[in-house]
């Protein structure tokens, strides 16, 4: 029997997380481990595409059916690989849905096919397992509901993770901004399993129906596999941009209702010369292209008709703090600044701040320092300026045994929401359940 489970809602198990449909050889008659071991996680949404990714225990093969119908009438089967020959993985399956209708709700299930690969001229699929729940999402587009979320900085951490997604799901925005360091340092692809799809938290199914739009952090650049992050949380549809920013895979502007999202990249927090770095960073660059990214995407029609846009990137724009290190300064500047790595970008909002003022970018949500913080705009920087939380909370032992709380520290949701014709902005505090900030803006005056 099949469980429908509605967008921002928690799915409902039904009889067995999965059904086996076919028989692998295991020792001595054994059962076969069970294949699918995650819900699905919805990532990348756009008005007419969307990814769905889904954890799995043995080399497979997955696809998603979809159907505009709860009851899953004359669905589709989309397999995950694209063209020519379809994806193989022991860890994740990567489907992308394309062909979509904006502001639409559709419904999903998803299945695996378990192979026993011996080498090129020695394949077979030797038995499948379908995820019997049927799960639901809705595309963005200018009709979506105009909302949004994000959580930031949750590395690793389920006890800071675990409210924010409870939050979230009450909240219940059309989508979720995760604004970098989920992860710490990753060597293996083993460990990213428990970072995106199996979180050690009561809402495991976090994603299955709200979808969640990936900024990186500095940290999800460590480790050999988070070198190679897309095989976990894939890249944008390139559809999405021109051939020239086909590299640009985390960068992203869709329309949420009357609300634009933009998503940058300010990687490292560390200079690409930096001793440590080995000369294997290449982040100069980078962020020199997603600048005339951005200046094509502020023109885009979509885009320019938004009320409202708002933008987001990991490490702040912006701090007043003199001994704040700006992040293009080798070393700590001889002890003018409190550390050695960025606090804040100054390159990045050399590159991309004029370009903000231009276009009338009411906000800029970043997040990297773990403490809450607003900036109100001023007349060089006419965009407001958000910090988010960190993942630290409560009562904290030190190394000298003394335990000590700090009380501004503690994780956020940030929400985004059009009322009446404004945009409100608001702070959730996770730990004290209060509101640690809300602001209105007006539409924009378009240039």
């Amino acid at each position: 029997m099949l469980a429908i489970v509605g967008a921002g809602g928690r799915a409902v198990a039904a009889e067995g997380a999965a059904e086996e449909k076919g028989t692998v050889p295991a020792a001595e008659g054994a059962a076969p481990a069970k294949l699918i071991v995650s819900p699905p996680v919805l990532q990348n949404a756009a008005e007419t595409s969307i990814g769905v990714g889904f954890a799995v225990s043995a080399m497979a093969n997955g696809y998603v059916k979809i159907s505009s119908s709860p009851d899953m009438k004359d669905a589709r089967l989309v397999k995950c690989g694209g063209y020519r020959v379809t994806g193989m993985d022991d860890k994740f399956i990567l489907v992308r849905l394309t062909g979509l209708d904006p502001a639409t709700t559709y419904y999903y299930t998803i299945g695996a096919d378990r192979i026993d690969y011996q080498h090129g001229y020695s394949m077979k699929i030797v038995g499948s397992e379908e995820d019997p729940r049927v799960y639901s999402f809705r595309t963005l587009g200018a009709a979506a509901l105009s909302s949004f979320c994000v959580v930031n900085d949750t590395h690793c951490r389920p006890e800071a993770f675990g409210p924010a997604v409870d939050k979230i799901a009450e909240l219940a925005p059309s989508c979720v901004v995760w604004d970098g360091d989920a992860c710490n340092s990753h060597e293996t692809f083993e460990s990213l399993l428990p970072v995106f799809y199996t979180p050690e938290i009561a809402r495991v199914d976090y994603a299955a129906c709200q979808p969640y739009l990936f900024v990186p952090g500095n940290h999800d650049y460590r480790g050999l596999a988070a070198r190679h992050l897309e095989r976990a949380m894939m890249f944008r549809e390139m559809e999405e941009r021109p051939p020239r920013f086909w590299d640009l895979g985390r960068n992203f502007a869709v329309r949420c209702g009357d609300i634009a999202l933009i998503g940058l990249d300010t990687g490292e927090d560390k200079l690409d010369t930096r001793p440590s770095q080995a000369g294997l960073f290449n982040f100069a660059p980078y962020r020199l292209a997603q600048r005339d990214w951005l200046a094509e995407v502020l023109e885009r029609p979509d885009v320019k008709s938004a009320p409202f846009v708002v933008a987001f990137c990991h490490i702040p724009l912006h701090d007043d703090n003199p001994h704040a290190h700006p992040g293009d300064v080798e070393g700590n500047g001889d002890g003018k600044y409190w550390h050695d790595f960025a606090l804040w970008q100054r390159t990045c909002r050399n590159l991309w701040g004029p370009l903000f003022a231009k276009h009338g970018v009411q906000a800029v949500i970043c997040a990297h320092q773990h403490r809450y913080r607003y900036d109100a705009p001023t007349e060089d920087r006419p965009w407001a300026h958000f910090v988010g939380g960190g993942p630290t909370f409560g009562p904290q032992k030190k190394a000298d045994g003394t335990v000590t709380e700090d009380p501004s520290r503690f994780p956020t949701v940030i929400e985004g929401k059009v009322e009446d014709g404004k945009l409100r902005i608001t702070a959730h505090d996770l730990y004290h359940r209060t509101i640690a900030g809300s602001y209105l803006f007006p539409p924009r005056t378009h240039p």
